[in-house]
């Protein structure tokens, strides 16, 4: 499971960014787009548990992870001015 693999190192960048809390992280393109997408690939990790605790339908599954990426993004536009989407699609962002 790559999730469990992957939790120690996410604690551990979770744990620099407590100790430097008092600080601007000063992210880059780059690194905020791979911080949607972790946070993006955990929500979604938790919905399909919901998913399965519920039974969903396929279309159903689909319309609600279709809902989540539309609500993300929204949010982040409203919160930084970024299109995510764009982030995702502009060769120019990725590394």
């Amino acid at each position: 499971m790559i999730g469990k693999e992957l939790s120690p190192i996410l604690e551990e960048i979770e744990d620099s960014l407590l100790d430097l809390v008092a600080y601007k992280p000063e992210f880059t393109t780059a690194g905020f787009r791979a911080a949607i997408y972790i946070f993006q690939s955990a929500i979604m990790d938790k919905m399909f548990e919901i998913q399965d605790e519920h039974k969903m339908s396929s279309k159903d599954r689909e319309l609600m992870a279709k809902n989540c990426g539309e609500e993300l993004r929204n949010f982040i536009g409203r919160f930084t001015g970024i299109d995510s989407h764009k982030l995702f699609t502009d060769e120019s962002t990725k590394v």
